[in-house]
């Protein structure tokens, strides 16, 4: 049993702090941090997780090391990994370090690891302590368990509306609702995910760009999930200069004579129905953690139908459009008893200029 101190607090704090500097480039490895004292209580190195195929945090700590880490202690915001990967256990380097105790905020959703990393570090007569700021540590790496507990990628639908729920005008158009500022956050949004989804609809109409103007490198995958395959033969997406590019079609329903309109360059899968849980199964083995849903009406209602959501992001602009109902962000969910309907969660509000930003969860 180890006695917990203010100070492990706060260096478990610095793990944490650590692995968020991986946002957005880690999928599908989790962000990892870690801290290094020596058997005095001084901080002798620390790392963190920069990279899928990059040095894992633990790792990255002991190659930073300043001072000799025997009877030392190591604090990381996630159970050790002990399987050869792309790059080796990080249990076997803590151990041969000579490190004393270990403090691990949270275990490890993945089946090859959990709680087996735990024990073999307790086996080789390590102290270790399991649950220090696991709550933080959850929140970080949401995304990487959800995909690990489901098979599924963690979904947040984002949508821009005005005052009176619309999405657009009568004909279609709904550039721009909110403001620049509104618009500048999306583009950082964006960067801390692993893929965008939009639906054909949405491509025809808006010939968006997606991506996230450059804060991140590479740009996350971009994704168009179609019914019809009748696509425009010009389009921003099929630039892959920019970011890649995939087109996910129903093979049920879908006419493939339209994919010769598909560049070269551009990635094609098809799935047997347009339930976008496929799509979401299919993301998530691609080693997406987290997806970004910015799809129109008739995705957006599917999508939430089937449970791809976990989290909404809604901007409200004080503009009021008017119109059709149709321009709503959803078509209908068919409720019929007001206990039917979804209650959110969690709802933070916050203000972007004079747009109001909404954070909510399912």
């Amino acid at each position: 049993m180890i006695d917990i101190r203010i100070s492990d607090v706060k260096w478990m704090k610095r793990a944490i702090c650590l692995a968020s500097l991986g946002k957005g480039r880690t999928s599908p490895n989790p962000m990892v941090g870690a801290v290094i004292l020596d058997k005095n209580g001084n901080l002798i190195s620390e790392g963190f997780h920069s990279k899928a195929g990059m040095p894992h945090a633990e790792a990255m700590s002991f190659n930073n090391l300043k001072k000799d880490a025997t009877d030392g202690t190591i604090y990381v915001n996630l159970e050790p990994c002990c399987h050869q990967g792309k790059t080796p256990p990080c249990v076997d380097k803590i151990i041969s370090f000579g490190i004393k105790k270990v403090f691990v905020s949270i275990k490890d959703p993945d089946k090859r690891v959990s709680g087996k990393g735990i024990k073999l570090l307790k086996d080789a007569g390590i102290k270790v302590h399991v649950g220090l700021c696991e709550k933080e540590s959850q929140e970080l790496n949401k995304s990487f368990i959800h995909r690990n507990i489901t098979d599924n990628a963690f979904g947040v639908m984002k949508w821009a509306m005005s005052m009176d729920g619309r999405v657009g005008l009568k004909n279609g158009q709904s550039k721009w609702i909110t403001n620049k500022d509104s618009r500048s956050l999306v583009h950082s949004f964006r960067a801390c995910f692993d893929a965008i989804v939009i639906g054909g609809n949405t491509l025809r109409k808006d010939d968006p760009l997606l991506t996230s103007r450059g804060i991140r490198q590479p740009e996350p995958l971009r994704v168009v999930f179609t019914k019809t395959l009748d696509l425009p033969e010009k389009s921003n997406l099929w630039d892959c200069k920019l970011a890649r590019t995939l087109v996910v079609y129903d093979a049920s329903t879908a006419d493939k004579r339209f994919l010769e309109r598909i560049p070269k360059g551009v990635d094609i899968e098809e799935l047997s129905s347009d339930n976008p849980i496929l799509l979401s199964n299919l993301l998530a083995k691609k080693g997406c953690n987290n997806v970004f849903w910015e799809c129109g009406p008739k995705l957006a209602t599917s999508a939430i139908k089937a449970g791809c959501i976990q989290e909404l992001m809604t901007f409200i602009a004080p503009k009021i459009l008017g119109g059709v109902s149709s321009m709503n962000p959803f078509s209908d969910f068919e409720f019929t008893d007001m206990d039917e309907v979804f209650n959110l969660n969690e709802t933070e509000f916050s203000f972007i200029g004079d747009d109001i930003f909404v954070k909510s969860t399912f």
